[in-house]
């Protein structure tokens, strides 16, 4: 079913779209898919810091690593569901995509230690707070910075207007 007013699951996505849509960057599910990956990558690049004899990845692969997120397509994010619908199991999901991407990148013998040690709530535990923090940070925080600076404009134009209501 495509997405409208009338088949939104609530007005933020059907009527209100137009003025939400720059948080579907933070929220939607591939969004949320994007962070689950950030945070096993970041995971997995400090795991290479802990100079394990099993784990001797050169840090100038680090950022081909980080590349997986940064370039995170809508066809990796329907790739990660695809696995999930075999899995029936989201971050499980995410893990076994971050699999598949270390043989193209030919880091297979390191593959055990993606998610290694970890549960799915630690992943989502940190994927979700990094989204509202970078949402507050790159949309709401300068839309609210805006409203309060045309209020302070408005309260010093006003200052000399005799109010009823103002009473200090």
């Amino acid at each position: 079913m495509e997405l409208s007013p009338l088949t939104a699951v609530s007005p933020v996505d059907g009527r209100y779209r137009r003025t939400v849509a720059a948080l579907a960057d933070y929220f939607s599910e591939g969004a949320l898919i994007k962070y689950r990956v950030r945070v096993e990558v970041e995971y997995f690049i400090a795991l290479c810091g802990l100079n394990l004899p099993q784990l001797q990845v050169s840090p100038d692969r680090f950022g081909a690593l980080r590349a997986i997120y940064r370039d995170f397509s809508p066809v990796d994010a329907e790739r990660v569901k695809g696995i999930e619908r075999e899995t029936n199991h989201d971050v499980k999901a995410v893990e076994y995509f971050l699999r598949e991407k270390f043989d193209e990148m030919e880091l297979a013998p390191y593959k055990e230690f993606i998610h290694f040690g970890l549960t799915s709530q630690d992943i989502n535990n940190t994927a979700i707070p990094l989204s509202l923090k970078e949402a507050w940070q790159d949309v709401i925080r300068p839309v609210l910075d805006e409203v309060v600076e045309a209020l302070t404009a408005k309260a010093d134009a006003w200052r000399d207007v005799p109010m009823l209501a103002r009473t200090h």
